[in-house]
């Protein structure tokens, strides 16, 4: 009669931690995390840093699900979604960003920027600080701020040596009026095409050229594509991590916490990665056969750019480029 009731006892304990285990895997909160880039990318480098820092800071309360290579769609309808509710992240580049924060362009106004340095030292500060919390109002919760270093100019019609050689050119841009006007002022035809479209364009000759950074021209294969590089610098390629804000708001302040340092943690082991791939990747670029211009007169090109500048400076505010040119 005893060895019965111990086995009940032992039974009943069975089940209610096979009820507690059950309860906890029902707890677990999938999460949707997009970007448009392949998984050997940075962009897939920070989003698997964020899936791993995630789950271990809520032991498994949250897994992350990553959908690279835009199967979520581009980085502006994986923005939109992730405002509507529909997605819960996405990694996205400032491309089409000032679309939603119109503040944000302020950032991609070319040759902004001294060096990669200068511009972490903005996004890291006060000034990058501010431009966060301005994506609240909009719908949006930027978490941290990455980049994928400069971006430099490519193309299949000619060496790029200076400002004139731009002439004719029909340059893919992103979906950034910041980027739009820079182009044209410099005498090129600006296509904005969202990234999916972009390989398919160069392939069939709608466009002659695009830019991008060095490290996502390796991941590409951009030898494949384009024949000509100029290490233009123009601007310097920010990065996000968005969150939604029907996640956000449903989370304890532990939780946001968790979040957030997730984010940090991605985004700065997105900029090593980027820092340790760009030597590396220039040369495989050498020795695929294409044709690099290393050094341009960056003050031809600003002064050809003087028409933009005036334009940029009445819409951001000329203490406002000041303050981040000032930035040390």
């Amino acid at each position: 009669m005893k060895t019965k009731k111990i086995l009940r006892g032992l039974i009943a304990g069975t089940g209610l931690s096979l009820a507690l285990s059950l309860s906890a895997a029902h707890a677990q909160t999938v999460l949707k995390f997009g970007h448009t880039n392949p998984e050997a990318h940075e962009f897939g480098h920070a989003a698997k840093t964020f899936k791993k820092e995630l789950e271990a800071a809520t032991n498994g309360r949250y897994r992350v699900e990553i959908f690279p290579n835009s199967q979520l769609g581009g980085e502006r309808e994986m923005v939109e979604s992730v405002q509507l509710g529909t997605l819960d992240l996405v990694l996205s580049t400032t491309g089409p960003l000032s679309n939603f924060v119109p503040e944000v362009g302020v950032t991609d106004i070319p040759f902004i920027f001294r060096d990669a340095g200068h511009a972490r030292s903005v996004f890291d500060g006060p000034i990058g600080e501010e431009l966060l919390k301005k994506f609240r109002a909009k719908g949006l919760v930027a978490l941290a701020w990455a980049d994928q270093g400069f971006r430099h100019l490519s193309n299949n019609k000619q060496p790029v040596n200076g400002p004139e050689d731009m002439e004719g050119l029909k340059i893919r841009t992103m979906e950034n009026p910041v980027h739009i006007e820079a182009f044209k002022t410099l005498g090129a035809l600006a296509s904005p095409l969202s990234w999916p479209e972009v390989i398919p364009a160069l392939q069939q000759g709608v466009v002659d050229g695009a830019e991008i950074p060095v490290t996502a021209m390796q991941s590409l294969k951009w030898w494949q594509l384009q024949k000509y590089v100029t290490l233009t610098g123009h601007v310097f390629s920010s990065t996000l991590i968005i969150v939604s804000p029907k996640v956000y708001n449903s989370l304890s302040d532990e939780d946001k916490e968790a979040f957030r340092q997730a984010a940090i943690k991605a985004s700065a082991a997105q900029r090593q990665y980027v820092d340790e791939k760009q030597a590396q990747a220039l040369a495989q670029l050498k020795a695929e056969g294409m044709e690099i211009v290393e050094s341009i007169d960056t003050e031809a090109f600003q002064k050809a750019l003087e028409p933009a500048y005036a334009t940029f400076a009445k819409k951001y505010g000329r203490d406002k480029i000041d303050q981040i040119l000032n930035v040390q």
